[in-house]
């Protein structure tokens, strides 16, 4: 049983990058909104926003634009759930004599596979920035990068799971990653936020794996200050992550 839920991993997440690597449009699109936001909101905003935490503004939003890469390949990447409902071989994968859990564990690793590549991408930008990452940090950001992919890829799965057509799994995709985004500090400190948007932005597993991320992008710097602990951060994307993964496949098991 354990042996066919690995191959049953195996050829997902296998097929799932070969379709990856024959649409060079999709990381071409899906690169192109991070670089508009480091550089074109980034590089403006410096000139008008001082760099009152210790760094410039465009350094200070680098791990915000890592997130945002982050969130859009990973919970995009689930629309593949979508396609495979419309065309028939969701069907054909419920019915194998394999775990429900593995269809979407295989899932959320393509999806974490995808948006660690296109991570890194952003990641060896640093230079240009100004900012100076070490072998160490880079492996740490990268170790990051693949925990909030597979956290993120999970939950776009488990939200994926409960539509049939790509239009309505389009309009509550844009209801939830936009806000997402903006209330996970990547643009500002949490702590700046009002009352009630920090308590919803604690609610975010986004906002933990960002400031995880500047914990390693800044870690030789005293300068920043960081919204939660480390531990804190490693420990809400992980458990978000089970509980993700679960609740998924739940849902996947009752479609039998």
């Amino acid at each position: 049983m354990i042996q066919s839920d690995l191959n049953a991993i195996y050829v997902v997440v296998a097929r799932e990058l070969i379709k990856f690597t024959r649409e060079r449009g999709r990381l071409i699109s899906t690169l192109a909104r991070p670089l508009i936001w480091l550089f074109l909101v980034g590089g403006g905003m410096s000139r008008v926003v001082s760099p009152t935490m210790g760094v410039p503004y465009i350094q200070f939003i680098f791990p915000g634009i890592i997130g945002m890469t982050i969130l859009f390949s990973s919970i995009f990447s689930s629309i593949s759930i979508i396609w495979d409902k419309e065309f028939g071989f969701m069907k054909e994968m419920l019915a194998a004599p394999v775990s429900r859990f593995s269809i979407v564990v295989g899932k959320a690793l393509s999806g974490t596979a995808v948006s660690t590549i296109q991570a890194l991408i952003i990641v060896l930008l640093f230079p240009i920035l100004g900012l100076r990452l070490n072998l160490a940090q880079i492996v740490l950001v990268l170790c990051v990068s693949i925990m909030l992919s597979f956290c993120l890829s999970s939950l776009g799965i488990l939200i994926a799971s409960f539509y049939e057509s790509f239009e309505s799994f389009s309009v509550i995709m844009n209801f939830i990653v936009m806000p997402m985004f903006f209330l996970s500090g990547a643009m500002y400190p949490v702590q700046l936020l009002p009352h009630v948007l920090g308590v919803i932005s604690r609610l975010n597993p986004l906002t933990y794996g960002i400031d995880a991320l500047k914990h390693m992008i800044f870690a030789p710097s005293a300068l920043i200050t960081h919204d939660f602990p480390l531990g804190l951060d490693i420990t809400v994307i992980t458990a978000s992550s089970i509980a993700f993964v679960v609740i998924a496949g739940n849902v996947f098991e009752r479609r039998k």
